[in-house]
């Protein structure tokens, strides 16, 4: 499988597509983005990261988020059903599929002035046609090796823990710090996770915190940067996703590299990052429990799969995501 050898830089000097985009550089699996980088070479490899035998779940329960960090979303209401006495069926109702642990599919978010992924037309982004859904993740779900970078934990090591409160905005160099202390590197095709303990803190917090972040729509994350960007693409990852709301910090940071490009979102990166990139990104994941036994073993890689809905059309996707280690 031939995979684009463009570094980030030269991305960003394209005029046959968007500047910054990896549009029709994977010529065998086009509406898959950077999943592709995680191909059968990888899986084999990931395939020895299972030694312990433990399996971790890293999905957060469908209604955690009660109510969701979005206003826009509610959590489902499950409905058990009954035609008679001796059988149970059930229905989810208000069913929003990116209320709790999810991916976002590279249908989620367009780039301005450019259209979706691939210049997939905008009247093919519907219920029930294929391009650019997540059922593609499901038909050829996302599997390689998981390679878990803690910044909460650097962080508490240097006494200085993240105060989640007022939505703290990390850097890539973050990325790099915690990796050489974990004594890790980025290998191509890596899933990548990062703990921040941004969830955990926001499903334990009191009321009154919850409330106020959600207010304010204020959530730790990545500061809006071209150097993000880059060092998703140029490490070759085939997925990035954060226990935090939306990967990237909220509010945008006031010097975003992208409020030119992306007005709609004040400058959010989404859009370099779906809609140009093709990452697929997960947001709200569980990663406590892994995270925990990566640092009482000092093992930090695993066998990971991620399993979306097989939804034809779907524009994203709670994850279904398992490490096994």
């Amino acid at each position: 499988m031939s995979h684009p050898t463009l570094t980030y830089h030269q991305l960003l000097r394209r005029t046959d597509a968007p500047p910054g985009s990896s549009w029709h550089l994977f010529p065998d699996q086009p509406e898959r983005g950077m999943a592709n980088f995680a191909g059968p070479e990888q899986i084999r490899q990931a395939a020895h990261e299972v030694r312990d035998g433990r399996a971790f779940n890293l999905d957060y329960a469908l209604d955690a988020f009660d109510p969701p960090m979005s206003r826009a979303r509610g959590i489902p209401y499950h409905r058990i059903t009954a035609t008679h006495d001796q059988a149970r069926d059930d229905v989810l109702e208000g069913f929003f599929l990116q209320a709790s642990t999810q991916v976002d599919g590279l249908r989620h978010r367009r780039a301005s002035g450019h259209g979706f992924y691939n210049a997939v037309p905008d009247h093919e982004i519907a219920p029930r046609s294929p391009r650019l859904g997540v059922q593609l993740w499901a038909e050829t779900p996302l599997v390689g090796r998981a390679l878990l970078i803690d910044i909460d934990g650097l962080l508490r090591s240097r006494g200085t823990p993240l105060d989640h409160t007022t939505g703290p905005a990390l850097g890539p160099d973050l990325l790099d710090t915690a990796l050489d202390a974990q004594g890790c590197r980025v290998e191509p095709g890596d899933l990548v996770l990062v703990h921040t303990g941004w969830a955990h803190w926001y499903l334990t917090a009191d009321p009154d915190a919850r409330a106020a972040v959600r207010g304010e729509r204020r959530a730790t994350g990545f500061a809006q940067s071209r150097d993000f960007a880059a060092w998703c693409w140029d490490h070759r990852i085939a997925l990035l996703a954060t226990d935090t709301f939306a990967v990237e910090v909220l509010p945008v940071v006031p010097d975003s590299d992208f409020h030119e490009s992306a007005p709609e979102d004040s400058g959010m990166m989404h859009q370099e990052l779906i809609a140009k990139l093709g990452l697929p990104m997960g947001e709200l994941w569980n990663l406590t429990a892994l995270t925990a036994d990566c640092r009482a073993t000092g093992r930090w890689t695993s066998l990971l799969t991620v399993k979306p809905l097989n939804l034809t059309g779907g524009v994203g996707s709670p994850a279904n995501a398992t490490a096994l280690r």
